[in-house]
């Protein structure tokens, strides 16, 4: 027995420094910067995991990975480290220089997940490490959108990095404008890079903004809906609220998860025609690593 274990160590030891070797001989390639973060990603490094065939024998990745790399200023690093609840591991941000992570993504459902992750302090010392995070989908407010766009174009090559980085009005379309009684005005419009069709169904996350008659910001909705654009239905799937009293708070489904039909009479209806239209003149994209 402790033969082996002493093999299983060696074999272990071996793969931990093939891994940091190769690491460092990355040229990792460039993709966003803020005063916080600086991100990137190891083309060479995207594999296909898994791919299915479907009825008109089309090959279709539906499990990519992929090496990124995340470099962090000061207030970058006390930021993770507060994100992670690791404050009693790395009491000191000044002791987090940047982290490799091992990316598992899905297109069809447009999820990411870290496989692994490795923190690394000035010295390249691993300084904390954590591995099978939560498969989490990918939209406008996620830090890892950038990581996700250039993953799905390494295989696909259909522009979902130029679609995320488009000027806001080609990325979002507007749905409808409503103003009450009161004078308020709300506004929502629709992500077109979070766009896929399922059947009938249009998966994508909107954005709707509430002001009051005199321009001050109420009430802002980010929402993931499923709009079945045959019968004219829709569900909210996801999503959160933000109000001035309660910042950031998790929607309630009114109906139980339910879908509503959607009323000629009403401003989402203006939505479902104009939702309609998008489809079916940019089919190419709504359905780009459709499996049906």
């Amino acid at each position: 027995m402790k033969k082996i274990s002493f093999a299983l160590a060696i074999i272990f030891a071996t793969i931990f420094f093939i891994h940091n070797d190769a690491c460092a001989a990355t040229e990792w390639f460039w993709l966003d910067s803020n005063d916080k973060y600086s991100k990137y990603f190891d083309p060479d490094s995207v594999t296909i995991k898994k791919k299915v065939v479907t009825n008109d024998g089309r090959e279709i990745a539906i499990e990519i990975e992929a090496w990124t790399k995340t470099t962090y200023s000061y207030e970058g690093a006390a930021e993770t480290i507060k994100n992670y609840g690791i404050e009693n591991i790395l009491p000191d941000a000044k002791s987090l220089s940047y982290s490799l992570a091992l990316l598992r993504v899905n297109p069809q459902n447009r999820t990411l997940q870290y496989v692994r992750e490795d923190f690394y302090n000035d010295k390249e010392q691993v300084v904390w490490s954590k591995e099978e995070g939560r498969i989490k989908e990918i939209n406008t407010r996620s830090f890892d959108e950038e990581f996700y766009c250039a993953i799905v174009d390494e295989v696909f090559r259909l522009g979902e990095r130029d679609r995320k980085r488009a000027p806001t009005e080609e990325r979002w379309i507007d749905l409808w404008s409503y103003t009450a009684a009161d004078g308020s005005t709300t506004t929502l419009s629709a992500d077109t890079t979070t766009m896929r069709l399922k059947g009938s169904n249009l998966i994508l996350w909107e954005w709707q903004v509430t002001k009051d008659k005199q321009g001050r910001t109420t009430e802002i909705r980010f929402m993931k809906k499923a709009v079945n654009l045959t019968q004219g239905t829709e569900v909210i799937k996801d999503g959160q609220m933000w109000t001035p009293n309660n910042s950031w708070q998790d929607i309630k489904d009114e109906f139980d998860g339910a879908y509503r039909m959607i009323n000629s009479d009403e401003p989402d209806y203006k939505g479902l025609v104009r939702l309609r239209a998008y489809a079916k003149n940019n089919s190419r994209w709504v359905t780009r690593y459709s499996l049906d």
